[in-house]
């Protein structure tokens, strides 16, 4: 049997690695529990203590009025809700603590690393063994780690305004949805009202045709548009469910929560926008991430320093002393990843400038479509409602002393349903491209170009942490809400 002498330099040697390594984390597994989730899900509401926390440390200056959702949901109270629950941002969230985590170690050297070689003298010499135990440790001397801790703060920052914009985002497409859902609620609503007029007259109309006093076919369009109009009201009641589950999952809440949401059709232009484009400001973030990207790689290039101390044993003689190392750059020096670092920065910065083209043209075609649908709701409300409602009066009172056709009142009562839904579709059209403007964003503004200094470090102006295009998420990101 072949055996290697342990001496007790050897020994402890080997014990100092095991202790060491007692330092490594252990792997924990978690499998997915769809079960759990759902029984959470479900159990979701927007009276919720999170939610209420949310509401209460915001304070009355998000809100109308204080956060009291027993009396319903009003949009606010719903975006509120969004903000605490939608799904997208929880994930943007759990990204931030990703990059939250490499800026905690992005400094961090690297490990030492331990060598042993053993080798056998074939004479034959009183020991023939030789040991020699070696601890190498890499000097960062290249300036390779302060390129990556602030690479990893850019990383950050882009995170964090990411979130910001998730935020926005979510508030935007609920407003959106909720606006969707009131008109078609109103729509339904309006439906219903025309029915209530026509159907005490279907009744009347028929029995004056069955004494002769009315022609058949006169008769016979109150019928047909009573059905008409039955089935525009099923269409109406479905596009609200449909919509009414769209408001809840932007809300993320289940089908069966329990709330009762508040309709509501006007926005008001310019409520809470922020004060600049927020995706411009995550693309100018982006693009400091692929200059420090570009200084990191360049670091790269330039050698770390590998000493440590050294230990031999030969033939019973001991000696020790120290080694080191230095990769000399003559072959590689890092030229591809140098290369397409320098290529990433000249994506990052045409998505920077087509972005900025793409906005200006979004932002003025929204703001073209808010003024016509401004415009074309100022004109239903000041002119056509009031001539139809006038018209409709004098049929009515015409009708009532018979002195009236019944099929001028009946075209008077669906010209009135028509308008008055014409009125809520504007509204609506006039609400969402006021959604749409702030979906765009605030106009675009000028944004550094660059947080570099000429050493190559976070100028004093964008420190570590704080984003130079201002944006800041509403929940401290930092503090995930699963």
């Amino acid at each position: 049997m072949f055996c290697l002498p342990i001496r007790p330099s050897c020994a402890w040697t080997i014990g100092v690695v095991m202790v060491l390594g007692t330092g490594c984390q252990h792997y924990e597994p978690r499998p997915l529990d769809l079960d759990a989730h759902r029984d959470a899900w479900r159990a979701r509401g927007p009276g919720d203590d999170s939610v209420q926390a949310f509401a209460s440390q915001l304070g009355e200056s998000h809100l109308d009025a204080a956060f009291d959702p027993a009396d319903g949901l009003t949009l606010a109270e719903g975006e509120l809700v969004a903000l605490v629950y939608n799904p997208d941002l929880r994930l943007a969230r759990l990204r931030v603590g990703v990059a939250a985590a490499t800026v905690e170690h992005a400094t961090v050297w690297a490990d030492p690393e331990f060598s042993l070689d053993f080798l056998r003298i074939t004479e034959a010499v009183s020991d023939p063994w030789v040991m020699t135990p070696g601890l190498a440790l890499t000097i960062p001397i290249s300036g390779r780690l302060e390129a990556e801790k602030a690479r990893a703060d850019a990383a950050l920052r882009v995170a964090l305004v990411e979130v910001a914009e998730a935020e926005w985002d979510a508030r935007v497409r609920l407003r959106g949805a909720w606006v969707q859902w009131s008109a078609a609620v109103y729509r339904a609503e309006q439906i219903e009202w025309l029915l209530d007029a026509i159907g005490p007259l279907v009744d009347s109309t028929a029995r004056l045709a069955e004494v002769g006093e009315l022609q058949p076919t006169e008769a016979g369009l109150f019928a047909i548009e009573q059905a008409s109009q039955r089935q525009a009201l099923l269409e109406a009641r479905g596009n609200a469910a449909a919509w009414s589950q769209k408001v809840r999952a932007l809300m993320g809440l289940s089908p069966e929560a329990p709330v009762t949401c508040l309709p509501m059709l006007r926005l008001e232009p310019g409520k809470d926008e922020p004060a600049a484009n927020l995706e411009l400001g995550r693309l100018a973030e982006a693009y400091e991430v692929a200059e420090h990207t570009l200084l990191r790689e360049i670091r790269r290039q330039y050698p770390d320093l590998v000493i440590g101390p050294l230990y031999e044993r030969d033939q019973g003689q001991s000696r020790i002393g120290f080694f080191g190392s230095l990769p000399l750059p003559v072959f590689n020096a890092n030229t591809q990843a140098i290369a397409e670092a320098k290529a990433s920065r000249e994506v990052a910065r045409a998505a920077y400038e087509i972005a900025y083209e793409r906005i200006e043209g979004e932002l003025a075609a929204v703001n073209a479509r808010l003024a016509t649908a401004t415009e074309q709701r100022r004109l239903l409300e000041s002119s056509v409602v009031p001539l139809v409602d006038r018209q409709l009066a004098t049929a009515t009172r015409l009708f009532e002393l018979g002195e009236g056709g019944v099929l001028v009142l009946l075209e008077s009562i669906v010209q009135t349903g028509r308008t008055r839904l014409a009125l809520i579709n504007a509204r609506e059209r006039e609400s969402l491209a006021v959604a749409g403007v702030a979906a765009v964003g605030a106009p675009p503004q000028a944004h550094s170009s660059s947080g570099l200094t000429t050493e190559g470090l976070p100028s004093e102006e964008s420190p570590a942490g704080e984003s130079p295009s201002g944006a800041e998420p509403v929940i401290n990101a930092l503090e995930v809400i699963p």
